[in-house]
């Protein structure tokens, strides 16, 4: 597939995306509008716990490429989702215990395209995002993850908590990244693990960090007291990878 995010225009294609499964991002609708069609829509988004935005006209005319708009637009993804299970499957026919990098909350797709390169990179086999309140697969995290997402399967959930729950049940432990956890060094992070990151203004969510098993901190010595989303992944992707060559941290 290629790299360029594409969207959709009009009522009636719109409904047609929804019903066919087309990746569908994001759903920008006319701020007032509840006729017929546009109550379909609606209805279709919920089915498929498509996030929808009711915006002004003014930025549906600024959004539009056609001029036709009808009052919906549908900004789709560069690229197809993957499902949860497609990553595990992905480390079984490896031969490797899973190492998944879940995303709570990533807005800017610089990061999350660097996030998926470096994930690509690490040996990682996927990376988890929410439906909301999060950035999806567009053309700019296509191009930033250089190639990568061709082979970084991403999925996309509607509960980051809940697929946690879900991931502890198959035998993964979870670590979270926050400034006031115990330095990932003296951590054990090998085996089947998901490293959690979460967004740079707010970091990881409270109730998905009441969730995690460990709490993993980055040593900082400098003046700025947090890393960039991206830089703080791949410091700790890089951990996993260091104990999991060296046999990890069984003694600590």
């Amino acid at each position: 597939m290629g790299y360029e995010e594409y969207t959709i225009e009009g009522r009636n294609a719109v409904i047609e995306a929804l019903r066919a499964g087309r990746p569908v991002d994001r759903l920008y609708i006319l701020d007032g509008c509840n006729d017929g069609p546009v109550s379909t829509i609606k209805r279709e988004a919920r089915k498929r716990d498509v996030q929808v935005k009711f915006v002004g006209r003014d930025r549906l005319d600024g959004m539009s490429t056609t001029g036709h708009h009808q009052g919906v637009i549908a900004k789709c993804a560069a690229y197809e989702y993957a499902e949860v299970s497609d990553i595990l499957k992905k480390a079984e026919d490896a031969g490797e215990e899973p190492f998944v990098i879940i995303l709570d909350n990533i807005e800017d797709p610089h990061n999350l395209g660097a996030i998926i390169r470096t994930a690509d990179i690490a040996g990682a086999h996927g990376v988890i995002i929410p439906r909301n309140r999060a950035v999806g697969l567009t053309a700019t995290v296509a191009r930033t993850s250089a190639g990568a997402l061709n082979y970084v399967p991403v999925a996309k959930v509607t509960n980051i908590a809940r697929t946690i729950d879900d991931l502890k049940k198959k035998g993964i432990w979870i670590a979270c990244a926050d400034m006031d956890g115990q330095i990932m060094y003296d951590q054990d992070l090998t085996g089947p693990i998901a490293l959690v990151i979460g967004s740079e203004g707010d970091g990881v969510g409270r109730l998905v960090r009441e969730k995690c098993d460990m709490i993993c901190s980055v040593p900082m010595k400098g003046n700025i007291d947090s890393l960039n989303a991206s830089v703080a992944a791949g410091v700790l992707m890089y951990e996993v990878v260091r104990q999991r060559q060296m046999g990890g941290n069984r003694d600590i």
